[in-house]
């Protein structure tokens, strides 16, 4: 799940993420974010991300533990003759749920902070902006949308940054400058200076998002990166979903003091993060990381030296991230596109929004760090997304079926069709991960993310308005046509990367060093 700009008024940071990107976080205030994502229920938005390992895939099987019918008397007391105690299988069941790499699971401890504190501030943030700070729904949405484009620029530079002054660095930097910007929410006056924080929020916002995923490329292992972003998937959506239930009190309660806590509790959660990302130990910062950089093939470092940016002249890296934009279209038809359809086109009650959204959540969580199994080479990755493109354009034809069904019916239709596209939302997160990572080698992991989570962030920001005027507008007909482009997106990806691989063949062989390719997990 990731977080939509549409109706994302509060700031979160991400993956994607998204894309989201994606990767932990949804995205902020109008900001086009990965996927990662992360549902607020309250908004149509996608909190994806984001995100961003094996054993957390044990986590669906955490009940095996549970209950022994039938056990001799005394068996499970702790150190009886039975077996291990209660508290023991307790132990052990909860130790299922993390992960084994200790690295994995400090990111996946701040992910969950970040999270939670962003699912607070999306469940108040729209009637925080309108009710508290008085703004108009004209005036909110042409403040995102600004947002969300500035959101978009700002991706490919702080990418670059992580590159040239260091990820961790440049990460601490922006989300401490995220938090202060959420702060600044609750002082602001007056709409000009609301949409100049909201900018400088979102540019803060998308540019950590880009970072955070190059920092995974330095403190992961290689073979580890895709598996690990899953794992943190997981952990945003629960972390969302945490959130957004203690932001259920703060709407309960209708206040303006309940609304600023909620934003100031996000505010500082981020600098709380600012603060453990600096206190994380990233391999390669000190003598080590100049000995490697000087292990640099010349032309790859002449090209940082000289500040060009090694991802915008990579022809097959642009063509895998324009594909992945579309295939991130899938988060405006969940978040957007679905409820709207359930609304103005079905029989099904109104309630059915929520329960599209439960099942998305539920999927995605069980399924994400599974999903990534088998993509360790780019080939695999891209017969993922090929097959994520195939599962989505049935889940946008069974969502059309539930037009003129009667409501019982209607219900099931759309939870099929919504369960269809979590499944092809977590095989296309989990190949898009890949792809970003491998096409990019060991080479600029900031410039490269930067100019994918751009991408990613460009789709989230257009994607509501596509869905809610193509398809919606044209009913049958639209569902098809999204269908069609999206199964068109994954099955290009297969195709995009041999062109990858040719290129990386032709430029090693001339031993420049490559700006593109398909060199696996290296």
């Amino acid at each position: 799940m990731t977080t939509s700009p549409a109706a994302t008024a509060a700031p979160t940071s991400g993956l994607p993420e998204s894309g989201g990107p994606p990767d932990g976080r949804p995205p902020e205030p109008g900001a086009s974010g990965a996927p990662g994502n992360d549902r607020a229920a309250g908004n149509a938005s996608n909190a994806s991300n984001t995100g961003n390992t094996g054993a957390a895939g044990n986590a669906s099987n955490s009940g095996t533990a549970a209950g022994f019918a039938g056990e001799p008397a005394g068996a499970g007391k702790a150190g009886g003759p039975g077996g291990p105690g209660r508290s023991e299988r307790r132990a052990s069941r909860a130790s299922r749920l993390l992960h084994p790499d200790p690295m994995v699971r400090r990111l996946a401890g701040i992910t969950l902070l970040n999270t939670v504190g962003s699912g607070l501030s999306l469940s108040v943030a729209v009637l925080f902006f309108t009710g508290t700070l008085g703004l108009s729904a004209a005036q909110l949405g042409l403040a995102l949308t600004a947002a969300g484009l500035c959101g978009v620029v700002a991706s490919v530079p702080a990418g670059r940054a992580a590159d040239r002054w260091g990820s961790q660095r440049i990460l601490v930097a922006l989300v401490a400058l995220t938090g202060l910007g959420t702060f600044g929410y609750t002082l602001v006056d007056g709409y000009p200076a609301f949409v100049v924080l909201a900018c400088l929020v979102a540019a803060a916002d998308r540019g950590s998002s880009a970072v955070r995923g190059a920092l995974y490329a330095e403190v992961l292992p290689a073979d580890k990166r895709v598996a690990g972003r899953a794992y943190l998937r997981v952990v945003t959506n629960v972390g969302i979903c945490l959130g957004t239930g203690v932001g259920a009190v703060a709407l309960h309660l209708d206040s303006r003091p309940a609304y600023l806590a909620a934003i100031l509790a996000d505010a500082a959660s981020y600098l709380v993060v600012a603060l453990l990302f600096l206190r994380l130990t990233v391999p390669g910062t000190g003598g080590a990381g100049r000995a490697a950089e000087a292990k640099l093939p010349k032309p790859v470092a002449a090209e940082r030296e000289r500040g060009r940016n090694p991802a915008l002249r990579d022809g097959p890296f642009l063509l895998v991230t324009a594909l992945g934009s579309v295939l991130c279209l899938q988060f405006a038809m969940l978040e957007v596109g679905v409820p709207l359809w359930i609304v103005q086109q079905t029989d099904a009650p109104r309630i059915t929004v929520a329960g599209t959204l439960i099942v998305n959540t539920v999927l995605v969580i069980a399924f994400q760090v599974r999903a990534t199994r088998g993509t360790e080479e780019p080939a695999a990755a891209a017969r993922a997304c090929g097959r994520a493109g195939l599962i989505l354009a049935a889940s946008c034809l069974v969502l059309a079926l539930a037009h003129g069904a009667p409501a019982a019916i209607a219900v099931v239709v759309l939870l099929v069709g919504v369960a269809l596209q979590a499944i092809g939302e977590v095989l296309s997160q989990a190949g898009s991960w890949a792809l970003s990572y491998d096409l990019a080698g060991e080479r600029a992991h900031g410039a490269y993310q930067g100019v994918y989570n751009a991408g990613s962030s460009a789709a989230l920001m257009i994607g509501p308005a596509v869905v809610s005027t193509v398809v919606i507008g044209y009913g049958l007909a639209g569902w098809a046509a999204l269908g069609a482009l999206l199964a068109g997106a994954g099955l290009a990806m297969g195709p995009a990367v041999r062109w990858a691989g040719r290129e990386r063949a032709v430029s090693d062989g001339g031993g420049s060093g490559g700006s593109g390719g398909s060199g696996g997990r290296r």
